[in-house]
C-alpha cells in the first residue's frame, strides 16, 4: 500500500481549527434534544416519525429549540395538525457526507485498497455546533451507517487501521479532538453528541497514546498526553471519598469491596430513557412493571456505556433484557483497561523523571491487578468473569471479556492456559469467536463476532505464547470478512461466526455497513503479513 502523500494545511484551515480548539472549550454546550424539546420530543419518538430513533436526535433545528417547543404547543391545538409535517418544517439533516455515498466497490481492487479508499468516505469535519452534534477542531473518522460521530472505543480500532495505512496525521487529529473533549467535559463522552454527554465508553485512551507513541516517540508522546490521562483517571475514580456512606459502597463508577479494594463499574449520570432509543427503553420498562423504571433506565444506560449494548453479560436472566442490572456488576474488561491506564500513567512519570508519582500509580495498578484476581477469576469455571457485587458472586455469564486479563498481562500462566482451552473448545466457531455462549437475539451475544474482540483475543493469546490458536482465530475471522466482502462488496459492523452467510444481526437497529472498526482491525491484521 503506498504512503499517503502529505499535504500542506492552508493557513485559514489552521486558524479555524485553532479557533474551535480555544473558544470551543469555553462555549456552553446546548441541551440534549430530549431536555430542550420536552413533550415534542416524546411525541416524535413514541409515534415513530422515523424508523430509527437516532434519526431525530441527529437532526438540526432551524430555530432555537425553545421557540420550536413553544410553537408546537400552539400548533398541536389545530385539529388538522400534522406532526410529521411540523418536524420536517422545523428540522433538517446535516449530512454533507452523503455526497460520498455514491462510492462503489471496484471488484478489481483488493480489500486493502478498498479500506484505503473508505477512510476518505468515512472522514468528517465539523467545526460548528449543529443541533446535537458537538464541534471538534480536527477531522475524524466515523464508524459509518447510522453512526456519524467520533465514537470513543471505536476510534482505537479505527486507528489501528489508519496506522497500517500510515495516516498518522488523522490519528493525531483524532487524539487532539479527545484532548479537546477532556478539557471541555473532564472526560471522553461516548461520542460528540449532546445526548451522549452523560456517559463515556470503554477507556481506550491510554492505548491510543501508546499507538501514537510508536510513531512519535515514547517520552515525548507520554509527556504530552499525561495530563489528559490523569483527567480521564479522575473521571473514573470520582466519588471514592463518598463510598463509605453510599449504598453497597458504590458511587458513580467506583465500588469499594469488602477487603478495602477498589474496582470500577459502568454507569450513567442520568436515569431516563436514552433519547436515541427512547421508544425501546420505555417498551422494556412497560414489560417489567415490577421494576422501578428509573433504575431500569440507569442499567440500560450503563449497558450503553459498556459498548456491549446489549449482552447477556448484563442480564440476570440471559434471555430477558428486562432483567438488566449493569450497574450492579464489576466488569472484568473495564478494570483491565483501567489497570492499563494506571500502568501507562506510572510509565509516563518514570519517563519524565518523577519516581514518587510513578511508584504511586504503579502501586494503584498492582492493587487493581490483585483485586481482579480476587473477584474476577472463577475457580470453578476456570475463566475470567464479571462480578456481581450486590450478590457477592460471579454473574455466571461467560464472555470474550475474559481475554482482557491476558491482554493486560494480569493472568497467570495457568489461568491463561485455562482461558485458551475454553476459547478453543466453546467460543471458536467457523468464522471466529462468538462474543458469548448465549443466543438470545442481542447483538453482543452468539452467534455474533466483533472486530474489536477478535483483535483483543488475538493479541491476548500471543502475549502468552498461544500463537497457533491466535493465528487460527485470525485466519477464520479474516475469512468471514472476505466472504462477505466478496459476496456483498462491503465490510459490516458485526458478523455471524456460525452461519453460512456471515451476516450478523440482532439488537435495536439493522446491520450497519461502513464499518470503522471492522476496516481498522482487518487492515491491521492484513498488514502483519
Amino acid at each position: 500500500m503506498p504512503r499517503r502523500i502529505p499535504f500542506k494545511i492552508p493557513r485559514d484551515e489552521k486558524l479555524k481549527t485553532a479557533l474551535v480548539a480555544t473558544t470551543g472549550a469555553l462555549m456552553r454546550t446546548s441541551k440534549s434534544p430530549d431536555e430542550a424539546l420536552g413533550e415534542l420530543f416524546g411525541e416524535v419518538q413514541q409515534n415513530r416519525i422515523y424508523d430509527d430513533g437516532k434519526t431525530f436526535v441527529d437532526l438540526v433545528p432551524r430555530a432555537r429549540m425553545k421557540s420550536i417547543q413553544q410553537e408546537y404547543k400552539l400548533a398541536r391545538e389545530d385539529p388538522n395538525f400534522d406532526l410529521r409535517e411540523f418536524v420536517s418544517r422545523h428540522f433538517y439533516e446535516f449530512a454533507p457526507h452523503k455526497e460520498k455515498e455514491n462510492f462503489k466497490t471496484d471488484p478489481h481492487r483488493t480489500v486493502s485498497e478498498h479500506i484505503h479508499l473508505l477512510w476518505d468516505v468515512l472522514e468528517r469535519r465539523n467545526r460548528l455546533n449543529r443541533g446535537s452534534l458537538i464541534a471538534l477542531p480536527h477531522p475524524y473518522i466515523v464508524p459509518g451507517g447510522r453512526f456519524s460521530e467520533q465514537f470513543y472505543w471505536d476510534s482505537y480500532f479505527i486507528m489501528l487501521g489508519l496506522a497500517a495505512d500510515h495516516r498518522w496525521k488523522m490519528i493525531e487529529g483524532m487524539m487532539k479532538n479527545y484532548t479537546f473533549m477532556i478539557r471541555k467535559f473532564g472526560y471522553i463522552p461516548t461520542a460528540n453528541r449532546t445526548y451522549f454527554l452523560s456517559r463515556s465508553q470503554p477507556p481506550f485512551f491510554s492505548h491510543m497514546v501508546r499507538l501514537l507513541a510508536s510513531h512519535k516517540g515514547r517520552t515525548r508522546t507520554f509527556a504530552e498526553y499525561l495530563p489528559y490521562m490523569l483527567r480521564e483517571y479522575r473521571f473514573w475514580m470520582k466519588g471514592r471519598i463518598k463510598l463509605s456512606k453510599a449504598e453497597h459502597k458504590a458511587f458513580a463508577r467506583v465500588v469499594q469491596l469488602p477487603n478495602g479494594m477498589y474496582l470500577n463499574r459502568y454507569y450513567d449520570n442520568k436515569m431516563t430513557p436514552r433519547p436515541e432509543s427512547l421508544t425501546e427503553d420505555i417498551e422494556t420498562a412497560k414489560n417489567k412493571p415490577d421494576r422501578e423504571s428509573d433504575r431500569l433506565y440507569l442499567h440500560l444506560r450503563a449497558g450503553a456505556e459498556s459498548g456491549w449494548d446489549f449482552s447477556s453479560r448484563w442480564f440476570l436472566d440471559p434471555k430477558d433484557i428486562g432483567t438488566i442490572h449493569t450497574a450492579d456488576i464489576i466488569p472484568v474488561d473495564l478494570n483491565c483497561l483501567l489497570y492499563q491506564l494506571e500502568s501507562t500513567i506510572a510509565e509516563s512519570y518514570w519517563l519524565i523523571k518523577n519516581p514518587l508519582l510513578a511508584r504511586k500509580f504503579q502501586n494503584l495498578a498492582d492493587r487493581r491487578a490483585k483485586a481482579i484476581q480476587a473477584y474476577c477469576w472463577d475457580e470453578k469455571e476456570q475463566f475470567f468473569v464479571d462480578y456481581n457485587f450486590h450478590h457477592s458472586q460471579p454473574t455466571g455469564q461467560l464472555s470474550l471479556a475474559a481475554v482482557f486479563p491476558l491482554y493486560a498481562r494480569i493472568a497467570t500462566k495457568q489461568q491463561a492456559d485455562a482461558v485458551a482451552k475454553r476459547l478453543e473448545r466453546d467460543f471458536l466457531k467457523t468464522g471466529g469467536l462468538v462474543a458469548t455462549l448465549t443466543t438470545n437475539g442481542q447483538q453482543w451475544d452468539a452467534p455474533n463476532g466483533w472486530a474489536p474482540l477478535h483483535w483483543m483475543a488475538i493479541e491476548a493469546l500471543r502475549n502468552y505464547g498461544y500463537h497457533d490458536l491466535a493465528n487460527d482465530i485470525k485466519r477464520r475471522w479474516v475469512k468471514v470478512n472476505m466472504k462477505v466482502f466478496t459476496e456483498k462488496h462491503k465490510l459490516i459492523e458485526k458478523y455471524s461466526v456460525e452461519s453460512t452467510n456471515g451476516l450478523g444481526g440482532g439488537g435495536e437497529y439493522p446491520l450497519q455497513d461502513g464499518f470503522g472498526w471492522t476496516n481498522g482491525v482487518l487492515a491491521a491484521l492484513l498488514a502483519e503479513h
